[in-house]
């Protein structure tokens, strides 16, 4: 089970931070990511985090956006800092029990519910 908060609205060039809450992790390689999709849009990769704490990033986020986790709390965090207008979005997380993390929707099969972030 994947349950995100902290999404809200900011000004653009705000900073807002995403914390995903999930149930315990046992598998010996996973990925976790960070999706987006904006109203009317498909949904898009933002950032993934393997079990070894490697990180890969969109093209769009990248410089502004960090992820990162905390294995002792089961928590996965994504720090948007500079953002924009068009980072406005439904953020969800997601989670695949894999080694080599993949920033494609298909890659992932558990989602949570998602947090809306809205950059004026």
């Amino acid at each position: 089970q994947l349950v995100e908060s902290g999404g809200g609205s900011v000004e653009a060039g705000g900073s807002l931070k995403l914390t995903c809450t999930a149930s315990r992790v046992t598998y010996s390689g996973y990925c976790f990511g960070w999706f987006r999709q904006a109203a009317g849009q498909g949904r898009e990769g933002v950032a993934t985090i393997d079990t070894s704490g490697s990180t890969s990033y969109s093209a769009s986020v990248k410089g502004r956006f960090t992820i990162s986790r905390d294995n002792v709390k089961n928590t996965l965090y994504l720090q948007m800092n500079s953002l924009k207008p068009e980072d406005t979005a439904m953020y969800y997380c997601a989670f695949e029990a894999r080694f080599g993390c993949l920033l494609r929707v298909d890659s992932f099969s558990y989602w949570g519910q998602g947090t809306q972030v809205t950059v004026s």
